[in-house]
């Protein structure tokens, strides 16, 4: 005869703000304040992530354009994630092909006590996970926050000409009256 009172009870699925519930190999952004956090989903309730040189799971916490060698770690997703909110972010699926989920998570977990040389411009949390995933290392995050750089120093130099134009004209109104 089965004994129910043996059975454990089934396990809540972990899912993200979508309600979707992450597969081996997904990566996983979580938003942070004022950045997002990445890692790669290995399976059973666990990331593996690059932690930022302050010890925190980025580096946009800090001032500093942070450089430094830094722990990999495997860690429950939730725990992580604390209060913070987080989804199944495979970003650059529709321009890669994603590498096998069985080699991403066995990568992964090589990589686990490891350390690996970090810049928050040059490789961040970000490029860690995208590079095991994809093989190649990005982060949308940096690109993006170079265009944001690239367009106020733009519309600061557009700025610049139109005043030292402005500048120039009225010096010739003036010297020519």
């Amino acid at each position: 005869m089965f004994d129910s009172s043996t059975e454990e009870p089934a396990k809540k699925p972990i899912t993200d703000k979508n309600g979707d519930e992450p597969k081996p190999g997904d990566l996983i952004e979580i938003f942070r304040n004022v950045y997002e956090h990445w890692a790669v989903y290995v399976g059973d309730g666990y990331i593996v992530h690059l932690l930022g040189p302050d010890g925190n799971f980025s580096s946009f916490s800090t001032i500093n354009l942070p450089v430094g060698k830094n722990n990999i770690l495997k860690q429950k997703l939730l725990e992580v994630v604390s209060s913070d909110e987080w989804l199944i972010n495979n970003i650059l699926d529709q321009e890669k092909k994603p590498r096998p989920p069985h080699l991403i998570v066995d990568q992964a977990n090589k990589l686990v006590g490891t350390t690996r040389l970090y810049h928050v411009t040059k490789y961040n949390c970000e490029h860690f996970a995208t590079e095991l995933r994809y093989g190649d290392p990005e982060s949308q995050q940096v690109e993006d926050a170079l265009k944001i750089g690239l367009g106020v120093t733009g519309v600061s130099l557009a700025l610049g000409v139109v005043i030292v134009a402005l500048l120039v004209w009225k010096t010739n109104q003036s010297t020519s009256n």
